[in-house]
């Protein structure tokens, strides 16, 4: 049987150890109102008690996921500061030209939000000489389900070794609220938006593969095309070999 308290002290220390290198002094997290979010804000907390800053970020959301990522910081008590950034998007949105709505056919518009968050969350770990923690998780990292320099632009991913369903467990062990644990996961980019439904696998499909190297032949497939398609998310800004002779 897993041990997820000693997990938790592992990644607990990995954390702490990790900004202290970087000569930091705390975290940064987005609080989204999602499992991995949930989990890696009270990761940091147990790191830094005294210098972890959660940022809820809505941005054309689901009222709900404010409400639970308040849920979150007020139940581990989480300092936390609310930013809207919809007249951020709109701003942008109207610069660039996009006038479509937010869909699953128009990442290019949808990705900003992400985006903007990233940039939000910057701008408070440099104003306190924090790290920004991210949330990403080994499933979300093997099919590249995430935003290249969105919530992909972190600093330290405490949950990338752990696939979905683990995360799950180390939720429950953390206390974090049941309604949270079993929500849908979604990455809050259009209106239903959620991650399995974009995918076209369930999470467990997903973390058996990894976990294991089984799946159906569709399974397969799906997780291996995503992973290939996006292996540019994991790896640095390529540079050439050569100079000049």
């Amino acid at each position: 049987m897993a041990n997820y308290e000693k997990l938790t002290e592992k990644l607990v220390d990995w954390i702490r150890n990790k900004v202290r290198d970087a000569h930091a002094k705390g975290a940064v997290v987005g609080l989204s109102g999602g499992i991995d979010s949930s989990v890696t804000a009270v990761l940091c907390k147990k790191a830094f008690p005294d210098s972890t800053l959660g940022i809820i970020m809505p941005c054309y959301s689901n009222p709900q996921d404010e409400e639970d990522a308040r849920l979150v910081a007020e139940t581990f008590d989480i300092p936390y500061k609310v930013v809207h950034l919809e007249k951020t998007f709109d701003a942008l949105r109207d610069a660039i030209g996009g006038t479509e709505k937010l869909s699953q056919d128009n990442l290019a518009l949808a990705n900003i939000k992400p985006r903007l968050r990233m940039t939000t969350l910057y701008y408070f770990a440099s104003l306190y000489n924090a790290l920004v923690v991210g949330t990403d998780n080994r499933s979300e990292l093997t099919v590249g389900y995430f935003t290249k320099y969105g919530d992909g632009g972190i600093d330290l991913a405490p949950l990338g070794n752990l696939v979905k369903t683990q995360v799950r467990e180390l939720a429950r062990h953390l206390g974090i609220p049941e309604r949270i644990i079993t929500k849908a996961p979604s990455a809050g980019l259009w209106e239903n938006q959620t991650d399995e439904a974009e995918m076209g696998i369930t999470y467990e499909e997903l973390d058996h593969y990894i976990l294991t190297g089984e799946a159906e032949p569709r399974v397969k497939e799906v997780v291996d095309r995503l992973h290939a398609r996006s292996l540019h998310k994991l790896q640095p800004p390529p540079i050439p070999n050569f100079g000049v002779e």
